[in-house]
């Protein structure tokens, strides 16, 4: 079983950025692919991107491409997103998942943590 928590949220101006990081329980992190997902009001929990077990593959939503960075360290198991020039549609609660299969539908994903408030201010 995976545990995971999500940490650095918060509150940004427009074309800010923010870090966020997941930490992840037990000694099978390497074994999991890690995805960042996140979830607006009244809308469904979207793919935001993800990471292979090694770190040599990525996968990013368009709407995030060239300003989001998804990263992971093995040896501290924890998984980071990066986002850079953010604005306000990418305000949304931000949850990490584990998953066996490559996936970017989160009813693939095994595990998750308890999200994190991003809201950018225009």
């Amino acid at each position: 079983q995976v545990q995971l928590v999500e940490s650095g949220g918060g509150l940004v101006q427009a074309g800010g950025s923010l870090r966020l990081s997941c930490a992840a329980s037990g000694r099978t992190f390497s074994s999991y692919r890690m995805g960042w997902f996140r979830q607006a009001p009244g809308k469904k929990r979207e793919i935001v991107a993800h990471i292979s077990r090694g770190g040599g593959s990525t996968y990013y939503a368009d709407s995030v491409k060239g300003r989001f960075t998804i990263s992971r360290d093995n040896a501290k198991n924890t998984v980071y997103l990066q986002m850079n020039s953010l604005n306000p549609e990418d305000t949304a609660v931000y949850y990490c998942g584990a998953a066996t299969a490559v996936s970017t539908t989160p009813e693939q994903y095994d595990y998750w943590g308890q999200g994190t408030q991003v809201t950018v201010s225009s």
